[in-house]
């Protein structure tokens, strides 16, 4: 089965301080899939789009490991929190609250996240 390809106008903006800063269109983010973008203080954002259309975004570097990966982690659920699994040691990070749900002492950014 083949899908259509999305169109929209809407893009995926991350509030920064007082301001909505612009990342990138929303048909970029594929359900399930991680995106890496970088933000004008040098730091990287981890994008994710659920099957439901939720948007998340997460500080992107790993704390375990120390390498800017979490964007190609796997997504899923844990007891219904949404999650992404670090490529490097398979850490799970709440999506919503950023909590480390395998070491409740580790915690990541997140950041609130629009489609306008």
């Amino acid at each position: 089965m083949t899908l259509a390809p999305e169109t929209t106008d809407l893009k995926v903006q991350l509030q920064l301080d007082d301001s909505w800063f612009t990342v990138c269109d929303l048909n970029v983010l594929l359900p399930g899939r991680g995106v890496a973008a970088l933000l004008p203080d040098g730091r990287q954002v981890a994008l994710f789009r659920d099957r439901a259309g939720k948007l998340y975004a997460i500080d992107n570097r790993d704390p375990f490991g120390g390498a800017a990966v979490l964007s190609r982690g796997l997504t899923g659920s844990l007891r219904g929190r949404p999650f992404v699994a670090s490529p490097l040691l398979k850490q799970r990070f709440d999506l919503e609250t950023g909590e480390c749900l395998d070491d409740e002492t580790v915690r990541i950014a997140t950041y609130e996240v629009r489609a306008a």
